[in-house]
């Protein structure tokens, strides 16, 4: 059972301190220090891509060990527990993200090249910057999902 409870708790550390590095560290860093802005964004596009499947592999592991924790202290899954509804929305959230909404950054910053060196009313860079506003929102939604998870998981111990 400790085991389980370590994994459980491993996997929200890898997702969430892989978003709260992302944020603070790595995305920040990437802008300052980098020659252009072009190639910060090439860097944080690619690293958003790993995150994501640390994520999505950490919201699966998670849920496996959950259910079966609470199968074997409590005699039933609880497939519905909050944490699990949690993390499936953590998922979700995550999968539109990755295969819905950094497509089309990629496509349309394929498109458009330098994407400073279009004018902000340009179609193709104002539907660019509407897709990083939600990329941002759909991250923070899963990084505050997450806190709740934390702590639902820590109050089931």
């Amino acid at each position: 059972m400790s085991f389980l409870r370590y994994l459980m708790l491993l996997t929200l550390i890898v997702w969430l301190g892989g978003l709260i590095f992302f944020a603070f560290v790595l995305a920040p860093t990437a802008f300052s220090i980098l020659p252009s802005r072009h190639l910060a964004g090439s860097l944080v596009g690619r690293s958003l891509g790993t995150l994501h499947w640390m994520g999505i592999f950490s919201g699966i592991i998670f849920v496996s060990c959950s259910i079966l924790y609470s199968r074997l202290t409590k005699g039933t899954p609880h497939p519905f527990a909050g944490r699990h509804v949690l993390i499936c929305l953590m998922l979700v959230l995550t999968l539109v993200s990755q295969f819905g909404i950094i497509p089309r950054m990629d496509t349309l910053r394929a498109s458009i090249g330098e994407i400073d060196s279009v004018p902000p009313n340009n179609p193709a860079r104002m539907q660019f910057d509407a897709l990083h506003v939600w990329s941002t929102r759909v991250e923070s939604g899963v990084f505050l999902l997450g806190l709740v998870v934390v702590y639902l998981t820590a109050a089931s111990f």
